[in-house]
């Protein structure tokens, strides 16, 4: 059974209960004359209309969001919570003005007989069996109106125990009990009502859980990828809390890195507080340790713009970078080189006016060629050249995979060579740019060349 329907079906159950028993105890208290056991009716004929009000509230909070309620119904709960707590206050007070007047006048005579005993044990054992139906429900499903309801039969056990004991003191002579009884019904439905009120008033003015936002931001914290938590906002709304973290994040972080490390907050939230439903917004920081490099490809990248080769030369008095930047090899030069102004201009603004910025403007190959795999011979006779070049390098060793491809545009060869692994990465990409360099020598027609340089085996035993 899903939550919502066991709310509905705790809280029709208890228009039953609430019913029956008003109806027992109001007829005791005419037929005995109890001020207190009337009280009691009194007070559960109110509970009976409240728990009718749970009713309607729990199937409107169950209702899902709309386009007027973009939060959901949960806070239907807690409007109906806030009505009980008006009905607890209104006959607290009657309750304590009628048993004071009686006490002030003297006591009246009481009747009570064995049908009356009766009534208050079956109430009592009603009570216990519904509020602890109803406080497992509520604990449950988070519901504040069923945790309202449990509240209210909580206050008729009790007030139907103190009513037990001032009929008993009443037998054996003390006439006082009954409106003493009374003044204790009262005290303790005022009293259940102010802490229902109070829990109620939070909840509709958005008060946060005690302590869950600390324990979010320490748990946020702790999460690879997060800088820091900016803020944590949460309130209650019916059986859930609504939240909206903000989070500050790299902004030199690709978008599925930043995604990746939303949703991690969002599990972590879940399993922290599973009622808690949380939106979370990353906001891009510019960390103290980025470097020049970095800074400017995420210039570029903005700017939807490849860079490579990206140089900074620190001179005594400025900065100075140079990189290359590839732009559609079709388009005019004039046009180029705006686009490559505009991103000098960026990198100026960003970095400082003072930088001396530098580009080199790159065709940019757009378009897929077409081809076939070359001939045996034409394979041989570039893997041959390929070894040749190398051993004359004597930096790359074993020339391996090597493939060719014959387009419209040229020849496209790629191969792999195997390199000392303690090589920097600079010594191996111009060991590996130089045996490029010569085979294009040696090749006409090369279209592209790609090397891909792999570590050389440790030697075995």
């Amino acid at each position: 059974m899903t939550d919502a329907a066991l709310k509905e079906k705790v809280a029709f159950s208890s228009i039953i209960a609430s019913l029956l028993l008003t109806i027992g105890k109001i007829a005791a208290g005419l037929a005995s004359g109890s001020l207190a056991l009337l009280s009691e009716g009194a007070h559960n004929a109110l509970d009976t209309g409240a728990t009718i009000l749970t009713f309607f509230a729990v199937r409107e909070a169950n209702k899902p969001a709309d386009d007027r309620h973009h939060y959901g119904h949960g806070k239907f709960e807690s409007l109906s919570a806030l009505a009980e707590t008006g009905l607890l206050a209104g006959l607290a007070c009657y309750v304590l003005v009628a048993a004071i007047r009686r006490l002030w006048e003297g006591p009246e005579p009481v009747d009570a007989r064995w049908p009356v005993f009766a009534v208050l044990g079956v109430s009592i054992a009603v009570d216990v069996a519904r509020w602890r139906t109803l406080r497992a429900v509520a604990k449950k499903t988070g519901s504040h109106a069923l945790a309202a309801d449990a509240m209210h039969f909580a206050s008729d056990l009790i007030g139907t125990a103190l009513v037990l004991i001032g009929l008993v003191a009443d037998s054996f002579g003390f006439h006082q009990g009954d409106a003493l009884a009374a003044v204790g019904v009262a005290l303790f439905i005022g009293f259940a009502g102010y802490h229902l009120g109070r829990e109620t008033i939070e909840t509709l003015l958005d008060t946060a859980p005690d302590g869950l936002a600390e324990t979010l931001r320490a748990a946020i914290n702790e999460i690879p990828g997060v800088v820091a938590v900016e803020s944590v906002k949460l309130r209650g709304n019916g059986p859930h809390v609504l939240g909206e973290i903000g989070i500050s994040v790299s902004r030199t972080l690709p978008i599925e890195r930043v995604a990746q490390i939303e949703d991690a907050v969002r599990a972590k939230v879940a399993e922290i507080s599973p009622e808690t439903v949380a939106s979370v917004a990353a906001a891009p920081r510019a960390l103290d340790d980025e470097t020049l490099t970095e800074r400017i490809m995420l210039i570029a990248a903005r700017k939807k713009l490849a860079v490579h080769h990206i140089f900074v030369h620190h001179l005594d008095r400025h900065d100075c970078i140079a990189f290359d930047l590839e732009i559609d090899g079709a388009m005019p030069h004039g046009r180029a080189h705006e686009i490559a102004t505009e991103l000098e201009n960026d990198i100026r603004a960003e970095i400082g006016a003072g930088i001396e910025v530098e580009s080199h403007i790159e065709p940019l190959q757009d378009h897929a060629v077409v081809g076939h795999d070359a001939d045996a011979a034409m394979l041989d006779a570039m893997t041959a050249a390929l070894r040749k070049v190398a051993r004359e390098g004597g930096v790359v060793k074993e020339i391996t995979d090597v493939r060719a491809r014959m387009t419209d545009e040229g020849v496209v060869v790629n191969f792999h060579g195997t390199v000392d692994p303690t090589l920097s990465v600079a010594e191996t990409h111009a060991a590996m740019d130089a045996v490029e360099r010569a085979l294009r020598q040696q090749t006409p027609g090369l279209l592209r060349i790609v090397g891909h340089a792999e570590p050389e085996p440790a030697p075995v035993g």
